[in-house]
């Protein structure tokens, strides 16, 4: 429990709307990610707001990282 309490935690960000688009993401997503995908996860979460934001809405281009790129696009799916 601690640990998803530390990882909601760094969900909280400068943007609103990457606030709600992690925030459902930890609600609908996180428990089922397998350890990998949940520390490709932790290290999106070290990225910059803004370059976050363009990684899940598109703007620029997924990682070549398999659970990095697994991870985002479930969060584009959110």
């Amino acid at each position: 429990m601690k640990e998803l309490e530390r990882v909601r935690w760094r969900c909280r960000r400068g943007l609103l709307e990457l606030d709600i688009v992690l925030g459902r993401f930890i609600e609908q997503h996180y428990a089922s990610l397998n350890k990998a995908q949940q520390a490709a996860f932790d290290r999106l979460l070290d990225m910059p707001d803004l370059a976050l934001w363009d990684m899940i809405t598109n703007t620029q281009p997924l990682p070549l990282q398999s659970e990095r790129c697994a991870v985002l696009e479930l969060l584009q799916a959110v």
